[in-house]
């Protein structure tokens, strides 16, 4: 039974009694009179009514405050429910918390590792080699040597040259330093320490280029952060026969030459093309002698023994009419002598 409810009772019981009170407050002041018998009735029925209505009151009352009671027990679980759902998130949370404070450490540590000198090396050959991977096993050769040197992948090109790939992992502090600063009088040092080492990495890619062997040009890959921070290096580069790529694009590149190779086929070297263009003038002129002088020759006697032959031609012509003539002339000759010894 709700509170308003209750309310409304207890007004109503203390109605009832006010009017029981007034009813025997009357019935004392007037004793001689005697009382009603139908009053009394009623005032002893009023009297039951309001004995029960207490009852049914109380009873209201109570089952009220045991709902309550229930209530309150089911608020206290559920909420506890709540806490101990509540202590598990923070569990999880100072779990995840101490896992990515594990996994920044391990992060911190490998990059201490890769910059090492000779590991950071190693990390960036895996990089390449993950790219790389994709290609087909007969495609991409190995510790191919060029001079004294030796390249680790080599891509095999149409025709039979190369394409040295090489991988160079420069100024990896300098990239560190230049990631974590915003200063821009910071950020132009650090630029120009990954451009200044960068050059130094093509330089040395530069050595693979050889022009019996290559199309006279090398590809060498490093960090996409190294090519975002000295863009420049990319053009020095191309000029000196090195394309510098980032390892996210070296595949693309890669492919992206060997399919032009594939089009257009090995193109010559810049320096052989002068020695080729007088190979072949040397055989066009030889051609052009060959036309002018024995083959001409050739010629002439043809043509003067063509004439020759048309010349006994015509001469065979008119001895074969002259005869054809003689010798019709003799056949009619008897025929036309009779008619005159006639």
């Amino acid at each position: 039974m709700t509170p308003t409810l209750l309310a409304a009772l207890a007004v109503v019981l203390a109605l009832v009694a006010l009017a029981a009170a007034a009813f025997a407050f009357a019935a004392r002041r007037s004793p001689a009179a005697g009382v009603d018998p139908a009053l009394a009735t009623a005032l002893d029925a009023l009297a039951r009514g309001q004995e029960q209505l207490r009852h049914d009151v109380q009873a209201s009352r109570e089952a009220a405050v045991r709902d309550l009671g229930e209530a309150s027990r089911r608020i206290h679980v559920e909420l506890s429910a709540a806490q101990r759902a509540l202590g598990e998130v923070k569990a999880a949370e100072a779990a995840r918390a101490q896992t990515t404070e594990r996994a920044l450490d391990s992060l911190r540590r490998l990059e201490a590792v890769v910059a090492g000198s000779a590991s950071r090396g190693a990390a960036g050959e895996n990089l390449l080699a993950e790219a790389l991977s994709q290609l087909p096993p007969d495609l991409l050769a190995h510790d191919v040597a060029f001079g004294s040197r030796v390249v680790e992948y080599a891509l095999r090109l149409p025709g039979g040259r190369l394409l040295p790939i090489d991988s160079k992992w420069p100024a990896a502090a300098a990239l560190q330093a230049l990631a974590e600063t915003d200063d821009p009088a910071e950020r132009r040092i650090h630029r120009d320490t990954v451009a200044r080492e960068l050059r130094l990495r093509v330089r040395e890619v530069a050595r693979y280029v050889d022009p019996e062997r290559t199309l006279s040009l090398a590809v060498l890959a490093v960090p996409d952060a190294a090519c975002a921070a000295a863009p420049e290096a990319l053009a020095e580069g191309w000029s000196e026969g090195v394309l510098v790529v980032p390892y996210s694009l070296a595949l693309a590149q890669v492919l992206s030459i060997y399919r032009l190779a594939l089009r257009f086929g090995a193109a010559a070297a810049t320096d052989e093309l002068p020695a080729r263009l007088a190979r072949l003038d040397d055989a066009l002129r030889r051609i052009d002698e060959e036309v002018e002088g024995r083959l001409s020759r050739g010629l002439v006697q043809a043509q003067n023994a063509r004439d020759a032959l048309r010349t006994h031609l015509s001469e065979a012509r008119r001895e074969t009419r002259a005869l054809t003539e003689a010798t019709e002339g003799e056949s009619a000759s008897p025929a036309d002598a009779v008619p005159e010894q006639l």
